[in-house]
């Protein structure tokens, strides 16, 4: 996957995740089966897959972005966390990869 690529498909997650989060209300989202307390989800993707924190960032309406991953099985999910605690799985998937990559030299994009 090219630099390029990877670049567009985490700004599609990125818009993805902003668009739900300002489309979910609190009441809407606690009758979502996809949501729960933080540590109730948190919790649950340790134990149940192995996966712990890679990496978080701050989204919109102040929501926490996290991404979470096991190395031993690859499996990967995305959790917004809003302001009041509620935690609710954003997308998952397969094959999992930490990337270390040096950003490109000025006027190289690929």
């Amino acid at each position: 996957m090219t630099r390029i690529s990877k670049l567009l498909h985490l700004g599609a997650l990125t818009a993805a995740a902003a668009l739900w989060i300002t489309s979910v209300t609190d009441a809407s989202a606690q009758n979502t089966r996809n949501c729960g307390p933080r540590e109730a989800v948190v919790d649950r993707l340790a134990q149940g897959y192995g996966e712990s924190r890679q990496s978080m960032g701050l989204g919109a309406n102040n929501a926490v972005i996290e991404v979470f991953a096991s190395d031993e099985t690859g499996t990967w999910t995305i959790t917004v966390t809003t302001p009041n605690g509620l935690t609710c799985l954003v997308a998952s998937g397969q094959s999992f990869e930490t990337l270390a990559e040096a950003l490109p030299a000025k006027g190289n994009d690929a």
